[in-house]
């Protein structure tokens, strides 16, 4: 049964659309496990957590979400999930034993970080399947290590950011754009590539002059106050759209843009990875956001 339902998990999220130390099942507790109704015939499957929290509207959200959804959908599998004491190998190494020791048979481990950590755990852990997302298993010398209890997932950022740049160059009323990434690495640099790509495409083929006067990556994925104040600076330089990859760091960004837009500026953010939709909305029910759906959840499903 486990075969089946790893396949399943994996293959129902491969793809990538433009739209729209605790272990848990729903809410944060400390360091206690929270198994939930205990059913023998199901599969327990667990994530733990990347830089950030479950709920940040973000890479570890879609996550969760997306195994919740499998959960609740086909009734064959018990989720839970761990948030590591902090972001070194040995804290998510730690988690991931916690999870393997408490009977989780698949974990999913969403985002570059856990790359090591992967490694080591599934030689240790045989008996277990680990689902990585955006990163393959090395030894700290970004040489793949093949395992097989390993699936290593990617996906097309560059398709998805290209649409962004198409978009962004056709609404544009200054011609000025804007990125923020989060930390620099492959799936964010993928991100502004096919921005870049997109931004060209308008220009060339749709009578576009617009143009990225400004691109900053700033180093994490969580910190939200320097999310915003990298907004307003692009913001208060006349540029009117910001394309963010950048996790929770984005969650700044967001507050930029609804500041000013309810101070009337017509600026706008476009977001990534999951649904941010209820992030744009403005007092008065204006959407500030359009937005780049890696659908994480979707391919957990």
């Amino acid at each position: 049964m486990r075969k089946k339902i790893l396949s399943a998990i994996v293959s129902s999220l491969l793809i990538t659309s433009l739209c729209t130390s605790c272990v848990q099942k729903g809410d944060e507790t400390g360091d206690d496990v929270n198994k939930g109704t205990k059913t023998e015939e199901k599969i327990k499957v667990g994530m733990v957590t990347d830089a950030g929290t479950i709920d940040d509207k973000s890479f570890n959200q879609g996550s969760w979400e997306g195994i919740r959804r499998y959960e609740d959908e086909k009734g064959t599998i018990e989720s839970q999930y761990l948030k590591p004491n902090d972001v070194q190998e040995t804290d998510y190494i730690n988690a991931i034993d916690t999870l393997a020791e408490t009977g989780s048979k698949i974990i999913v481990a969403p985002g570059f970080k856990l790359e090591t950590a992967v490694n080591r755990s599934a030689e240790v852990h045989k008996d277990v399947s680990f689902i990585l997302i955006d990163g393959q298993p090395h030894g700290g010398d970004q040489k793949f290590v093949n395992h097989d209890n390993v699936v290593s997932v990617f996906f097309n950022e560059h398709e998805a950011g290209f649409l962004v740049g198409l978009a962004a160059a056709l609404s544009s009323k200054t011609g000025k754009l804007g990125f923020i990434g989060g930390m620099k690495i492959p799936p964010v640099e993928k991100f502004y590539y096919g921005y870049q790509a997109g931004v060209l495409y308008a220009n060339k083929n749709l009578a576009t002059k617009a143009s990225i006067t400004d691109a900053q990556y700033q180093g994490s994925f969580d910190n939200i106050p320097a999310g915003q104040t990298l907004a307003a600076g692009m913001y208060g330089k006349g540029i009117d759209i910001i394309f963010h990859a950048a996790g929770g760091v984005g969650n700044g960004v967001f507050n930029e843009a609804k500041a000013r837009s309810e101070k009337g500026e017509k600026v706008w953010v476009i977001g990534v990875d999951s649904d941010q939709y209820d992030q744009g909305i403005l007092k008065d029910g204006k959407i500030v956001v359009p937005q780049t759906q890696k659908e994480v959840d979707d391919f957990l499903k």
